[in-house]
């Protein structure tokens, strides 16, 4: 205790004090990620989650992959993307041509 409080008071001195700012400054962890979705056209405020989310992760720094089965593989036909317009987001052909772009594997 008595070590701490000693420890504490140094690093309050003004000559001591840049490197513990520097020594306390939290890293930025990568993590990977893998988004998961089975909704597929018939709501597409759903089915555009895992790809605006992923996206949002990948800008971020984060390693993404975007994971589909059922009905969500169907999300990968160019005319259902495009048919696809969840409410309050961009159209989901906007985010394929984004995600396609930086090159995040979508498994489907």
């Amino acid at each position: 205790m008595a070590r701490r409080r000693f420890l504490a008071q140094l690093a309050g001195l003004p000559f001591l004090s840049f490197n513990a700012q520097a020594a306390e400054e939290p890293k930025k962890k990568m993590l990977k990620i893998m988004m998961k979705s089975a909704w597929g056209s018939d709501d597409p405020t759903k089915a555009a989650f895992p790809f605006h989310h992923g996206l949002a992760l990948a800008e971020a720094g984060h390693e993404v992959q975007i994971f589909l089965l059922g009905e969500a593989t169907s999300l990968m036909r160019k005319v259902t993307a495009n048919a696809v317009v969840p409410v309050g987001w961009p159209p989901l052909s906007e985010a394929l041509e984004k995600i396609m772009a930086k090159h995040i594997p979508v498994f489907a």
